[in-house]
Order: C-alpha cells, then structure tokens, then sequence
C-alpha cells in the first residue's frame, strides 16, 4: 500500500515523541567506582561517581552518610562532586556513602562502602590499681575495639603461660571467686588483630586478713649472662612472721644454691636455670606467694662440622659452622693469614662455608667467628687439596 508524503512525515513525528517519552521515564543510572575499599587507619581512599554510558550529568552531585548523614571533616571533593576522598581515614569512618545524580532523564544514587581497619584499642574495668582483701570476689573486665575484630587473652606479667577466662559479648574476664595473697601482682589483657597488638595492664594487691603473711620480691623479672652469680630478694610480713622458701615452677632448685633470711643465690648459672621461681611464705594464718622470671642468656659456644677435610682439584667444599647460645647469632668466615676468601668461596647467614670447585691454592685453615649481644667465640675448620 502506498503511503503519501504527509502521511510518512506524520509517522515519523509520531515515533520520534514516543521514543522521548521513552527515555523520559527511565531514571539516570548511577555507578560508583569502586564500590568497596578497605584501607588500613590513615590511609586514604577515592570514589567516583558518574552517569553511565559516559552521560554529562545535570546539576550537582550530591555525597551523604548512611541516614543522610553529613560527610566527616576529612572528606575533600573534587571538581564537580565526582570524586571522594577520604583523607586520612579513622575507624569512625566507616561505613556506606551514598552518591545522587542526576541528567536529563531524571535522578539516579549509587552505594559505595568504606572499610577502615585499625589495631585494637584496649580498655579495663574497673582500670586499677585495685586493692582488695584477702577472700574477696575480684573480676576485671578486658573490652577491645578494632578491625578485623581482636583477640583477647589474659597473662601475668613475669609469667609466659596464658591465664583461663571466661568470654561473652566481645568482654573477657578474669575471676577470683575468693582471692589470696599470692594472687597479688599485675595482669596484662592482650588484643591482637592483623594491625598490631595492644597490651594493657592492671595492678592488683591482695591486702592479708589478721596476720596472714603477704610475700613480695624485689624484681618480677630479670635477664643475666651464663656463669653469673644471681640474687632473688623475698620479703614478707606477717604475724606470726612468716618462714620463707623458695621453689622453681616444674623443675628443683639448681643445685648450686643457697638460702638465707630469705635470699636465693645462684651460683654460675646457666641455660638450663632459666624459668619461674617462686617465693613463698607461711604462717598459721595461711600462706602467700611472690614470682621471679629469669631468663639466661649466653654468648655462642662455636664448632666446624667437619674440622678437617681433604679434598681434589675441582670438589666442592661445604664446611657448617655451627653455634650454640642466645640468639640471633651472625657468623662470619675467613682464612687465616689470608685478608679474604680465595676466589668463588661464599659463606651463608646461617654459617656455611661454600667453595663449588675448588684449587689447589685453597688448601689452608679457615676460621668462623659466631658473634651475639653477649660475646663471640671461633672455630677453626683445616682443608686439604691435593691432586
């Protein structure tokens, strides 16, 4: 069927209107780029808002909070309103932001959300130092804040083993549902994320009833050389005054040992001495207990493996160097009465001797020195080439 000229014109005004009457109903549509990001407290992160398709938008772009909250104080927008950015962002910065736009075919929004990660932060009620009496309840109370969210664990300082508790609702809590003298001292609550680690600590004394013997020490920890001679200091009061002793956590007391009105001497002590010692003190009314951590640190007792080897033009030559003491320990080789290593020879951080191929002209004595914070000792390995 043929159409007239007029009737075609008529048609194609009238496809033209629909088509905008189309586009008209349907709102803009809004992205933001990108629509997480995690950062860690003190770093910054952008958005970017924009119509799709790469359309100009129309009027302003507007960024809200959750609940159409104002933006915080360190969030800086760019020319326009496209972009956000949160400038040295803070834990209370987290959440959702919200971006509106609009262009000729109406309004559209986009959600971003902002995570900000930080180390745990630590809080104790009641906060200490806590004097009690003796058989009394005591409960303190460990809170933390922080994301990812924390871990919380209870010790005793001077002590390396972790304490039992009871946790509920994001609190973990250290009881004593009768509270004794030796359980004086300070308590540390712990929070570890994947940001850091957060110590907190708190003082408790248990004041004694009628007599009872509360016994103290002069220091909590101590760090000594091998071969020295220590000292622990316990004193106690009490009526009648208390009889003191001392033990060691798991283990007798070192065999070079004395005690007298109330002092533990060790005599050249060694590695094997290091650990808990414990204070305690008794009377009729009841018994008390103080603690001393000690640690033994020694310098580095040094071996070659083998001392001695013999060897062929072209072998390769592997000699360990080995080292015992406190640690970390550094090693270093050397030829003696040479200034260097013979060429190709390469030593490694944990005390090996390499030659791939060596000569005749590596014959000669070689000797490691392992050194730490203590002192340093040496060993002496002797090679052999012959053909």
């Amino acid at each position: 069927m043929d159409l007239s000229p007029g009737v075609l014109i008529l048609c194609s005004l009238l496809a033209s209107v629909l088509s905008l009457c189309a586009v008209a109903g349907q709102a803009a549509v809004v992205t933001v780029e990108p629509r997480t990001a995690t950062v860690r407290q003190g770093e910054s992160a952008s958005f970017r808002c924009q119509l799709s398709g790469g359309a100009q938008p129309v009027g302003p772009i507007e960024w809200k909070r959750s609940n159409n909250q104002a933006l915080p104080d360190n969030a800086k927008l760019g020319p326009g309103g496209s972009v956000l950015t949160i400038v040295s962002a803070r834990p209370a910065n987290q959440g959702q932001y919200h971006c509106k736009a609009g262009s000729s075919a109406g309004r559209g929004s986009a959600t971003a959300l902002l995570n900000v990660k930080f180390a745990p932060k630590v809080r104790l009620t009641p906060a200490g130092p806590l004097r009690v009496r003796m058989g009394d309840p005591v409960s303190v109370e460990c809170r933390a804040t922080g994301r990812p969210r924390p871990k919380l664990t209870w010790k005793r300082q001077g002590s390396t083993l972790q304490l039992v508790t009871s946790e509920a609702n994001d609190v973990n809590t250290i009881r004593w549902p009768a509270i004794h003298p030796e359980d004086s001292g300070v308590y540390i609550c712990q929070g570890v994320n994947n940001e850091g680690v957060t110590e907190v600590k708190v003082e408790i004394i248990v004041e004694g009833g009628l007599g009872a013997p509360v016994a103290s020490v002069g220091a909590t920890e101590m760090t000594v050389v091998e071969g020295h001679t220590v000292t622990m200091e316990c004193q106690a009061s009490g009526s009648p005054p208390p009889v003191i002793t001392w033990s060691k956590l798991r283990a007798p007391l070192p065999w070079k040992h004395t005690v007298a009105n109330g002092v533990l001497t060790l005599t050249s002590v060694g590695r094997q001495d290091s650990g808990q010692y414990i204070c305690n003190a008794t009377n009729m009314h009841g018994y008390s207990e103080a603690y001393v951590q000690m640690e033994v640190e020694s310098p580095p007792y040094t071996t070659c493996l083998p001392d001695q080897v013999r060897l062929q033009p072209g072998d390769s030559l592997s000699v360990q160097c080995l080292a015992h003491g406190s640690h970390p320990i550094r090693f270093e080789w050397s030829r003696v009465g040479r200034t260097s290593l013979p060429a190709g020879a390469h030593s490694t951080r944990d005390g090996q001797l390499l030659i791939a191929h060596v000569k005749l002209g590596d014959s000669g004595t070689y000797k490691c020195v392992a050194t730490n914070h203590i002192g340093s000792s040496e060993a002496l390995a002797k090679v052999i080439i012959k053909a």
